[in-house]
């Protein structure tokens, strides 16, 4: 029950990570307006970064099919497709609705799965021993600053308000929580499907990267912004490598 306790405690702990956005409650919305592409950029090359160089060949190391990146691809594409008709043939002519682009819902879908994952992860690492529990703890959640932070950029970015782009934020940070108790019962088979689970959340993650974020971005005319979202996105991959490389070591 200690061991439990001591779970949901770090569990807990990282999902509170997801708050991080709070910071830009209190930024002015003119401010907002002029660094939001930046925040998007900067997500778009976290989300690539985080599947190409810690979800995927992690995940390959353990034997997983890159199969399931491309299962996890069509799986968003599909997913939007499926949120585009639906607004398409809605006859609630909700205008706050047309208002929401469909990233939103993938990302917050991604990001609940992605959470789920790490859950699990925690929960086995503390199985293991508490020394390694706390270490892959502290991994996890300084990994998901940068990752949070883009995630609230994209929701804001999307159509949502900052308070509510927040809240469901911080909502989708529960599924970690899920994700340790399912791993702490049923861990041998969990394990197994870790890898799985991570390949399909990768190719979710360069989903949304390629198809939502970066056709964003290509909006933009302006040479001089359109440099500054180009460093936006190498800053996001170079945050994440270094994380990576520091954890490797």
């Amino acid at each position: 029950m200690e061991l439990l306790t001591a779970i949901i405690i770090a569990v807990v702990i990282v999902s509170l990570i997801s708050f991080v956005g709070i910071s830009i409650l209190v930024i002015r919305k003119r401010f907002l307006d002029k660094i939001i592409n930046l925040l998007v950029a900067f997500s778009a090359g976290s989300l690539l970064a985080t599947a190409f160089l810690e979800l995927i060949p992690e995940s390959y190391e353990n034997g997983a099919s890159l199969i399931f990146v491309i299962i996890g691809i069509m799986i968003f594409f599909v997913m939007e497709a499926i949120i585009h008709w639906h607004h398409h043939h809605n006859s609630d002519d909700d205008e706050h609705m047309h208002k929401v682009h469909p990233v939103v819902y993938l990302n917050i879908f991604g990001d609940a799965i992605h959470n789920m994952v790490d859950g699990a992860i925690i929960a086995a690492s503390y199985l293991v021993s508490i020394p390694v529990g706390i270490s892959t703890t502290i991994a996890i959640a300084a990994h998901e600053i940068p990752q949070e932070l883009g995630d609230f950029a994209v929701l804001v970015s999307g159509g949502l308000s900052k308070k509510r782009a927040l809240l469901l934020n911080s909502l989708s940070a529960i599924f970690s929580i899920i994700g340790a108790l399912v791993s702490y019962s049923l861990l041998n088979r969990i394990q197994s499907a870790i890898p799985i689970i991570n390949l399909i959340a990768a190719g979710g993650l360069i989903y949304i990267a390629t198809a939502d974020l970066f056709p964003r971005l290509h909006e933009e005319k302006n040479y001089k912004k359109i440099i500054v979202q180009a460093l936006g996105i190498i800053a996001g991959v170079v945050v994440i490598w270094l994380l990576v490389k520091n954890l490797a070591e």
